[in-house]
C-alpha cells in the first residue's frame, strides 16, 4: 500500500487564507496530495458557521477532505487544531515556535490543555512549513507532524505528512495517533 500524503492545517477565505475552499482543494489536488484538512480559525468574522459548513459540503474533491477548526485556547495564547474524521478526532498543538516556547513550557501547555479536556495527540514541528527542530524531541510526548499551515503562497506544499493507512479519515487519524507517520519537507528553492 503506498503512503498517503496530506496536510493537516490549511486556511481559506473563511478566516485568514487567500483561497476559497474549492480553490484550496484544487491547489492540493494539483500537488498530488491524498488528503487535506481545512482548519479555519474559530474567531474570524468571516467564519459564519452555517455558510462555512455549506461551502465545505458543496465540495466534491478527489482528495480525502477533513473538516476541522483551529481553536484558540481560552486561558492563554495558543492555537489547537481539531481535525474531524468520521468517528475519530485528532487534536494537535499548533506551531509552538510562534509563541517562542521552550520544551518545558510546551510540555506544561500540553498538560494544561489536556486537563481542560482537549486530548492532544500530536504537535506541529513546523511553522508555516518551516522545520522547528526544538520541538522534534522525544521529551515532548506527542506525535510529531509537519504541516504548511497554508494561508497563502508560498506556504502551499512546504511540509506534509505521509501515512501508511487505508484511504479513510478515521484510519489516517488512528495511524497518526499511533505514530505511524513520516514528516516531509519540500526541497529548499
Amino acid at each position: 500500500m503506498p503512503l498517503l500524503r496530506g496536510n493537516l492545517h490549511a486556511h481559506t477565505t473563511f478566516s485568514d487564507g487567500v483561497r476559497s475552499p474549492a480553490a484550496l482543494v484544487e491547489e492540493y489536488e494539483r500537488r498530488g496530495y491524498d488528503f487535506l484538512a481545512i482548519t479555519d480559525h474559530d474567531d474570524h468574522d468571516n467564519l459564519e458557521p452555517s455558510a462555512y459548513e455549506r461551502a465545505i459540503l458543496r465540495l466534491a474533491p478527489q482528495l480525502l477532505l477533513f473538516r476541522g477548526i483551529e481553536l484558540n485556547y481560552p486561558r492563554f495564547a495558543q492555537h489547537v487544531g481539531r481535525i474531524d474524521g468520521d468517528e475519530e478526532t485528532l487534536w494537535v498543538l499548533n506551531h509552538p515556535s510562534r509563541y517562542r516556547l521552550s520544551v518545558a513550557e510546551t510540555i506544561d501547555r500540553m498538560h494544561e490543555i489536556r486537563r481542560w479536556g482537549w486530548p492532544l495527540a500530536a504537535i506541529e514541528v513546523t511553522d508555516t512549513g518551516h522545520y522547528r527542530e526544538l520541538y522534534d524531541t522525544p521529551e515532548i510526548p506527542l506525535v510529531k507532524i509537519a504541516t504548511d499551515d497554508a494561508h497563502r503562497p508560498p506556504h502551499f506544499g512546504r511540509a506534509w505528512v505521509e501515512v501508511d493507512a487505508p484511504r479513510s479519515r478515521d484510519a489516517i487519524i488512528r495511524a497518526i495517533r499511533a505514530g505511524d507517520v513520516r514528516i516531509v519537507f519540500a526541497p529548499a528553492s
